[in-house]
């Protein structure tokens, strides 16, 4: 379970000290000590990860919303181009919010819009090699960062991890679900 008592090494993390804080304590709310042991490490870890996000953006000069962006441009079926409101369709984000996120991003010199060929009143987003570099650059940091924190795990506890990670996922994000529901 996690807790000092119930951990083979005698280590503590900041969620065994929680817990040994609130267990006992009566504050007329049910208290799961599992599921407030799980959820509250994926909270922490998640903090984690988005700092070492945050971190990598800084360092390259990107937003974070650029960076999602250039992301979702580049993970695509079609790595990176994609229609503007497939786009915003993606990140969840409305056609005018798409409009600004572009508008930055051409500025900068990472994204170009060019016509459609088949009908010139569509409009195409591709992103640029300064784009693609910059993305790079970001994708290298933030990749080293969640590396460190998962490599503390043998690859067999690494792989059973995601496995269960993803049978959580699955009931939060059924298969056939849009991206951005």
């Amino acid at each position: 379970m996690g807790t000092p008592e119930t951990v083979g090494d005698g280590r503590e993390d900041w969620v065994d000290r929680h817990l040994t804080r609130r267990r006992g304590r009566e504050l007329g709310v049910p208290f799961d000590e599992e599921v407030e042991a799980i959820t509250v490490r994926v909270v922490r870890i998640v903090r984690h990860l988005r700092r070492a996000t945050r971190l990598a953006l800084e360092e390259v000069g990107l937003q974070n919303c650029e960076f999602e962006t250039l992301h979702e441009l580049m993970v695509r079926d079609t790595p990176g181009r994609a229609t503007p409101s497939a786009l915003a369709a993606d990140l969840g984000v409305s056609g005018a919010g798409m409009t600004g996120r572009l508008d930055a991003l051409e500025r900068s010199g990472w994204v170009r819009r060019t016509p459609a060929a088949t009908d010139r009143r569509r409009v195409h987003v591709e992103i640029t090699e300064a784009g693609e570099h910059v993305w790079r650059r970001a994708v290298t940091l933030r990749g080293r960062a969640e590396r460190e924190v998962v490599a503390s795990l043998p690859a067999a506890e690494r792989a059973r991890l995601a496995e269960l990670l993803r049978e959580i996922t699955l009931r939060i994000d059924p298969p056939g679900r849009v991206h951005g529901d």
